[in-house]
């Protein structure tokens, strides 16, 4: 299984980050470790070495059949479900990397790193590009996003990274964070929603 993970993929995230709103040329990709996946309800462990860590809610994708080279017009044919996840982020240690010119793996591909919850069937949604989803902590909404504000469309991102990579089963793909992105503390609860559909929960330990 590999975990494929998309940088810089809504504008006002880009604005909250650099800030100032721009669109990269083509999609930022980055992978995560197959050890970064958290689910069932695992609690997330905050590492005690990696400065401030942050929560990024995104709706991710799971690839159902073997692709290669896929054109744009044939990539709905090679996801079947989506859900909600997090992809937690080492952010002191991310802006060394970045300003250094260096990988974005310490800080994206630690143990824990990629969050996700219950995998919903795409046949619920009328277009994958008009998903709403949210993050709340402690009971208050403290991130949330739509998948048409998206730079760079599902199927687009799908295309362009299976030009590098042979897709397969069971292979997921993170497709960025919206706008509101912050830390995370010990003893925080977090629930994830698709729509109104409750898909993820843990506790941050």
């Amino acid at each position: 299984m590999k975990i494929f993970a998309i940088g810089m993929n809504y504008i006002q995230h880009n604005k909250e980050l650099d800030g100032t709103l721009y669109k990269p040329e083509r999609p930022v990709i980055f992978t995560k470790a197959d050890s970064s996946l958290l689910k069932d309800k695992k609690p997330f462990f905050l590492p005690d070495d990696l400065g401030r860590i942050d929560y990024e809610t995104e709706l991710v994708v799971r690839i159902c059949r073997l692709g290669k080279s896929i054109p744009a017009r044939f990539a709905h044919r090679y996801y079947d479900a989506v859900t909600v996840g997090i992809d937690f982020t080492a952010r002191d240690l991310q802006k060394q990397l970045r300003q250094a010119g260096q990988p974005w793996d310490l800080c994206k591909g630690f143990d824990g790193a990629a969050a996700i919850g219950e995998w919903v069937s795409v046949d619920k949604f009328r277009d994958i590009q008009a998903i709403h989803f949210h993050l709340d902590i402690n009971g208050a909404t403290a991130q949330e996003g739509c998948t048409s504000d998206m730079l760079f469309k599902v199927d687009e991102i799908i295309a362009y990274v299976s030009r590098y990579f042979t897709l397969k089963t069971g292979d997921i793909l993170y497709t960025g964070t919206p706008v509101g992105v912050g830390p995370v503390h010990i003893n925080d609860h977090l629930t994830g929603y698709i729509e109104d559909r409750k898909v993820m929960e843990f506790n941050v330990k």
